[in-house]
C-alpha cells in the first residue's frame, strides 16, 4: 500500500463519483402515480399538473397564496391546559405532540391570520392535518374563538380552511366539548353580521364537520374532498351495502344540496373575494393596478 493507493484513488473517486438525488425533490401523486418536481409542485399549489388531484397543503403556504403579496398577521391563540387527563397510549399525550411540532413546524392543528385578499380584510383559519391529523383538541376550539373574537372586533369577514380527522381522543370529552364551543364563536360572528364562509376540503370529517364546518353562510369545497362523520367504509359495515359512486365526496354533496361551490384551489382566491365583497355589499373587486377613470362631464 502507498500514497497513490491510499489517498490519490479515493480523491479521484469521490471527485467522479455519482451524486445521489435529494429524496425531497419529486413527490408521487398519489392518484395519477405521476411524479412531479417540487418547486412546479409548489407553484401549482400542492395541485397534480397530471390529473388535478388536489394535495394537503399546510396553512402557513395556503396563507401564502391567498393573501396579497403572501403577507399576513398571526392572530394570537391562547395556549390550553397541555394533558389535562395525563393521557397515554403508546406514547404519553405531550411526546405526541412534540412529534406533531417537529415534523409539522407549527405548534398546534390550527393557525389563525389577519390581512387582505385583493384588498378586501379578513380573518381567516386554517387546518393543518399533518398535526396530528388536524385533530380538534381545545387549542382548536380556543383558535376558533380568537379568530371569531378578531373577526368582531375588526368587523371582518371569517373563512375558515377545514382538514381534519375529527375529535383528539388524547382529549377526552374535553375536545367533544369543542364542537359547542365553535358553534358559540360561530354565532358570534353572526351576531355581528359578518359574513361565515367555510372550505372543506380533504379530508373534513367527524366533529369538526358535525359542528363548525357545516355553519357556513356559503359552504365551498376543493374537488373530490372527502367530507363526513362517519366515514364510508364504517357506513359499509354498518347497513352491508355497497355506496353509490364518490358518495361522501364534494362533488356528491354538491349535487344533493350541501355544499354551494365546489372550487379549484387556483381559482379560490378570486372566488372568496367575489362573494365576499357581494356579502358585504362592497363594489367588486379590481384586478391590478388600474389608474382611476377621468371624472365624467358635466
Amino acid at each position: 500500500m502507498n500514497w497513490i493507493t491510499n489517498y490519490v484513488r479515493p480523491k479521484i473517486n469521490s471527485l467522479f463519483s455519482r451524486r445521489e438525488t435529494p429524496d425531497n425533490l419529486w413527490t408521487k401523486c398519489p392518484e395519477c402515480g405521476t411524479m412531479l418536481f417540487h418547486r412546479e409542485l409548489a407553484d401549482n399549489l400542492n395541485v397534480c399538473s397530471n390529473c388535478d388531484h388536489h394535495m394537503a397543503i399546510s396553512p402557513r403556504e395556503r396563507f401564502t397564496a391567498l393573501f396579497d403579496g403572501g403577507i399576513f398577521t398571526e392572530v394570537k391563540v391562547p395556549e390550553p391546559i397541555v394533558d389535562p387527563l395525563h393521557f397515554r397510549d403508546q406514547k404519553k399525550y405531550p411526546d405526541r405532540l412534540k412529534a406533531a411540532q417537529k415534523a409539522s413546524g407549527e405548534r398546534e392543528a390550527m393557525l389563525v391570520a389577519e390581512g387582505e385578499i385583493n384588498r378586501t380584510p379578513i380573518v381567516a383559519v386554517a387546518q393543518d392535518f399533518s398535526f396530528m391529523a388536524g385533530s380538534m383538541g381545545m387549542f382548536v376550539g380556543n383558535a376558533m374563538v380568537a379568530a371569531a373574537q378578531a373577526a368582531v372586533k375588526h368587523k371582518r369577514p371569517l373563512v375558515v380552511f377545514t382538514a381534519a380527522g375529527g375529535a383528539r381522543m388524547q382529549e377526552g370529552i374535553l375536545s367533544l366539548m369543542q364542537m359547542p364551543r365553535t358553534t358559540v364563536a360561530v354565532q358570534m360572528v353572526r351576531e355581528a353580521r359578518l359574513p361565515y364562509i367555510t372550505v372543506l376540503t380533504h379530508p373534513t370529517t367527524g366533529g369538526v364537520t358535525a359542528s363548525y364546518a357545516m355553519l357556513g353562510d356559503v359552504q365551498m369545497a376543493e374537488p373530490n374532498a372527502l367530507i363526513c362523520f362517519a366515514g364510508p367504509r364504517v357506513i359499509e359495515q354498518t347497513i352491508r351495502e355497497k355506496l353509490p359512486e364518490g358518495f361522501q365526496r364534494a362533488e356528491y354533496l354538491l349535487d344533493h344540496g350541501m355544499l354551494d361551490r365546489v372550487t379549484h384551489r387556483r381559482d379560490m382566491k378570486d372566488e372568496l373575494v367575489t362573494i365576499l365583497r357581494m356579502l358585504t355589499g362592497q363594489p367588486p373587486a379590481i384586478k391590478g393596478e388600474l389608474v382611476a377613470p377621468p371624472a365624467a362631464a358635466k
